[in-house]
């Protein structure tokens, strides 16, 4: 039997070209799911290039590492005009995280997640859940307050949610409660509005995640309180609360 060489070096090549490729494509996706925007070659993007292939993505690493990572984070334009960056704060080994959008001006000020009327009204909430902020673990889509309070444009939003998914990752929660449209809408993938979402249980790579009204809202319209409490209590018959 005579075999044809030329062909079989060809199919080689062909294999080999087609993993190179694979390996290109992985590490496009884990600099992407890091934060890495465009061509840059800063110390930042190097070292994650350094300890590509060290871990899997499914790994977690811890908040601290984390923040770390993020550091002056200057990779969308809501750091032009920032007082802090707000990570986030809670239990690190929280049973429940709480996703809002972004922080406000008290929370620009201040550096901490939900502390001005909304954050107050979420901690009665909480409250009435019997739990306290330390119980839970609360931090938002975007790290930086947008101006004026507006909503966050898309690219800055996939800019920061790899910072996000780290963080659940490293929590390993066995809930989330979604705030809002936008943390909802990011978390599930999911373009319905908030009002078509809220009120069941979706899924978050296998992590159950009920989307809410966010506490802004219900200050603007305390009719939805209700509705907002219903869902809550899902949320502690699920973890055992009640």
């Amino acid at each position: 039997m005579v075999h044809d060489n030329s062909k079989l070096n060809k199919n080689r090549s062909n294999q080999t070209f087609v993993s190179m490729l694979e390996d290109v494509g992985n590490t496009l996706r884990f600099m992407a799911d890091a934060g890495c925007q465009g061509f840059v070659c800063d110390a930042f993007h190097q070292d994650i290039l350094r300890n590509w292939g060290r871990q899997s993505l499914d790994a977690s690493d811890s908040l601290e590492d984390i923040q770390r990572d993020l550091k002056d984070c200057r990779r969308c334009e809501l750091s032009n005009k920032r007082t802090q960056i707000v990570f986030g704060e809670g239990c690190e080994q929280a049973r429940l995280v709480f996703v809002g959008e972004g922080p406000g001006y008290e929370e620009d000020k201040q550096g901490k997640p939900f502390v001005g009327a909304a954050g107050k009204l979420l901690n009665r909430i909480l409250e009435a859940m019997h739990l306290t902020r330390e119980d839970v673990y609360i931090c938002n889509i975007v790290k930086c307050r947008p101006p004026n309070n507006r909503n966050p444009k898309p690219d800055e939003i996939s800019t920061c949610v790899p910072f996000l998914e780290r963080q659940i990752r490293a929590i390993r929660p066995e809930l989330i409660c979604a705030l809002g449209k936008f943390a909802a809408q990011t978390l599930l993938q999911d373009e319905k509005p908030i009002s078509r979402l809220r009120g069941r249980f979706h899924a978050y790579h296998e992590i159950p995640v009920m989307p809410t009204y966010h506490p802004a809202y219900l200050l603007r319209n305390p009719g939805s309180k209700r509705d907002v409490w219903n869902d809550m209590q899902q949320i502690m018959k699920r973890l055992g609360l009640c």
